[in-house]
């Protein structure tokens, strides 16, 4: 038996599940108010007790954790790094609690994963494709303006497993595959996968608006926003209370549909116009891929919709055929991808600032 303990820590919840191989033995979440997460001063203020939550639900479960061989923490923020599995070293930990250019929960996988490594009789820990994947082709990195690069940031751990995921459905390696994946969660990344790399993206704050983020906004008129507000509003508008928590005072979109079928005409509009956004941030990657695609690749939570799938389909489906994946893979990508390390099937980066 080889345990694997896959940890995704979120703003307001701590994901895991433990596998034997790719076999899955039980995945569960321990969630948090928000209350509960403003009594800690700071983000790394939540380890310990993050850590003791995992821990205690393995014990009920009946699951020794000094037994675990392998723990993998979803990335946090790092410098441009590639896809795939990056060793936990005191450097890394290092850099993603004190220095990651963004302050995210996710930085907090690593630590987690540590935590169990250093109580386990015979453990290793990484993290896996990590938020910051960077595999832009040259042309994708001018933005307009010399010195402001853009930046490969994204939730690339569900955009390259359902990616890796559909190839095998259909028999092909990943490696000579085109596709364009939608990662559809609280925030949107749109990616294009040429040939095994993501060579472009349309991130959560150049496309689509999502249920909490505001997604590309007209220029001048968020340079006033900026002018106006401080530094703190302007994020939390963007990433937090923009979307559909902007205009429908919720970011559940099946809240929404109930609303729609009780004959709200304004959450049919705007639900409808976020659909519309992301079929326009589809189609953009087309030209990335020379047209030549493969399938365009739907994962996340509201890909449960079947009322904003079949919009998007209407508006895009002219470009390739659609897979929809009502799920995440996150938690599998994570156990797998650290079992093909540990494994030495696939080889493990070793973070350097």
């Amino acid at each position: 038996m080889t345990l694997i303990l896959s940890i995704n820590p979120g703003a307001t919840s701590t994901k895991f599940a433990l596998f034997d191989k790719y076999v899955e033995l039980f995945q569960d979440e321990v969630q948090y108010t928000k209350e509960q997460i403003a009594q800690y001063p700071t983000m790394k203020d939540q380890l310990e007790d993050r850590y003791q939550s995992i821990y205690d639900v393995l014990v009920a479960k009946g699951y020794d954790p000094t037994e675990i061989n392998i723990a993998v923490g979803r990335g946090g923020i790092l410098p441009p790094v590639d896809a795939g599995a990056i060793a936990v070293t005191p450097e890394l930990i290092d850099y993603l609690l004190n220095d990651s250019e963004v302050i995210h929960p996710a930085n907090l996988g690593a630590s987690i994963a540590q935590k169990f490594v250093d109580q386990a009789k015979d453990c290793v820990a990484y993290i896996y494709d990590p938020i910051s994947v960077d595999q832009f082709g040259p042309l994708a990195r001018p933005s307009g303006l010399k010195g402001m690069d853009r930046k490969s940031i994204g939730h690339m751990l569900n955009s390259r497993a359902a990616a890796i995921n559909y190839a095998s459905e259909i028999g092909r390696p990943y490696q000579e595959l085109n596709l364009i994946v939608v990662h559809a969660g609280s925030g949107i990344t749109v990616s294009a996968h040429e040939k095994g790399r993501m060579v472009d993206i349309v991130s959560d704050d150049e496309g689509a608006f999502s249920p909490e983020r505001s997604g590309g906004l007209p220029l001048r008129l968020f340079m006033n926003l900026c002018y106006n507000e401080d530094k703190e509003s302007v994020i939390k508008k963007m990433r937090h209370v923009g979307g559909l928590v902007s205009y429908l005072d919720t970011n559940d979109v099946r809240i929404i549909e109930q609303r729609i079928e009780q004959g709200d005409e304004e959450a049919a509009y705007i639900l409808e116009a976020m659909a519309y956004q992301i079929s326009k941030s589809i189609a953009s990657l087309s030209p990335v891929l020379h047209g030549k695609i493969d399938g365009i690749v739907i994962s996340g939570g509201f890909a449960r919709s079947k009322r904003i799938m079949d919009w998007i389909t209407e508006r895009t489906e002219f470009l390739g055929p659609i897979i929809v994946y009502p799920r995440e893979f996150e938690l599998e990508a994570l156990a797998f991808g650290g079992y093909r390390a540990y494994s030495k099937e696939e080889p493990v980066q070793i973070f350097k600032r």
